[in-house]
């Protein structure tokens, strides 16, 4: 069943600017410090605090100016306001505010972006798109089946959301359990006894290439069992012989950084080096192991909070910023077995990796698949051919 339209000469084209006026704030966190009351204020990241007075007294769109998340909207209720480096989007009486939402959840703002530093969005330039302006009565009843099939889209996703989740839970609590449940023929050894530990070294940002023989890995290229080589890369063409020495990477290497926000928790990563030509930059610290020892054995243990517990418990630094040294990384205890055992418990730890894997790639897909659904039906809509059969 199609739209309950039949003459489509009524269906006008427009632009935004024609069919919604903007709104400034100069608001900002600082005026607000000392504010309280019962209107709430919105920020890039959402609702800030309540506060004694607003700016809108009817139902608006918000959409960031300024910023990393330009072009994010959010329908916004009466009684509110936002900070200076969001906008108001206010519709004129010819458009249904949702109509003009669902619109602009179609555009990509950030082809209208402007600036390195700090992004910055238009009026002037994004307010030249076209939109499809059908009769007031059309726009409710697009409304109506766009809620409709949003709302089933949102339980598909917070489904896929759940069980992506969920894999990563499981995975983690398996993980912890195989070195929670110790067998027999287990001992424990500081990791200073078994491996070398190398910090790395101080190269000079001024020697960086954007291309060279070696890539310097930096904390931002390393993540939990993998390194991101495209994340800012820096490289070297020329060293000499003391300093690759000192900072060449080997094959089976498992490496760590040293440095992130204190009490975040959010460095400790640890990866295996799989490549050649990588150098080990300062804060990250290069753990070699003796022939005893499968590097992927402890690449699996550093990942459990048995270790990450004491990698913390060592961190030093200031307010900011945390720091755990290659002392404490050297006295860190360890579990020691058997090459035999190692063997068996990295092969069962693969294989359950392995399951892991295919199932978050479902439930990426699956996401992936959902937002191609979403801009997939807010095109037909504003095209004017969007019908019932979504609802079915």
């Amino acid at each position: 069943m199609g739209l309950r339209c039949p003459c489509r000469m009524t269906w006008k084209i427009k632009t935004l600017g024609d069919v919604c006026e903007k709104g400034s704030s100069n608001v900002s966190f600082s005026k607000i410090k000392e504010e309280d009351g019962k209107y709430p204020i919105y920020g890039a990241k959402g609702f800030i605090k309540n506060i004694s007075f607003y700016h809108q007294d009817k139902d608006y769109i918000s959409i960031i100016k300024d910023g990393a998340g330009i072009g994010r909207i959010n329908f916004r209720e009466k009684y509110s306001s936002v900070i200076g480096t969001l906008q108001y989007l206010i519709p004129t009486p010819e458009i249904n505010i949702k109509y003009l939402y669902y619109f602009l959840l179609g555009i990509d703002f950030l082809k209208y972006g402007q600036g390195a530093a700090i992004p910055h969005i238009y009026y002037k330039d994004y307010s030249k798109e076209n939109i499809l302006v059908p009769p007031l009565l059309v726009q409710k009843e697009i409304v109506s089946i766009l809620d409709k099939a949003f709302e089933k889209i949102s339980k598909a996703r917070e489904n896929a959301e759940r069980n992506l989740k969920n894999s990563k839970e499981v995975f983690e609590s398996y993980l912890q359990s195989v070195f929670e449940n110790k067998g027999d023929g287990w001992e424990e050894k500081t990791l200073g006894k078994i491996a070398k530990v190398i910090g790395g070294y101080p190269f000079k940002s001024s020697n960086f290439r954007k291309q060279g023989k070696y890539q310097v890995i930096r904390m931002g290229n390393v993540r939990h069992g993998f390194i991101r080589p495209n994340k800012n890369p820096v490289f070297i063409e020329d060293l000499e012989d003391s300093v690759l020495k000192k900072a060449l990477l080997l094959k089976n290497d498992v490496i760590i950084t040293q440095t992130g926000t204190k009490k975040k928790r959010d460095y400790g990563f640890t990866t295996i080096i799989k490549e050649k030509n990588y150098l080990l930059n300062q804060r990250i610290a290069a753990i070699r192991f003796s022939k005893e020892y499968l590097s992927k054995f402890f690449l699996y243990y550093s990942w459990t909070n048995l270790f990450r517990d004491q990698y913390f418990s060592n961190e030093t630094g200031t307010v900011g910023q945390g720091n755990v040294g290659i002392g404490a990384i050297k006295n860190a205890n360890i579990p020691f077995l058997s090459m035999k055992k190692q063997e068996i418990i990295v092969s069962n730890i693969d294989r359950v990796i392995d399951k892991t894997k295919k199932l978050e790639q479902i439930y990426t897909q699956k996401l992936e698949n959902l937002k191609e659904l979403n801009q997939s039906i807010l095109q037909k809509a504003f095209k004017g051919e969007l019908t019932e059969s979504l609802d079915e």
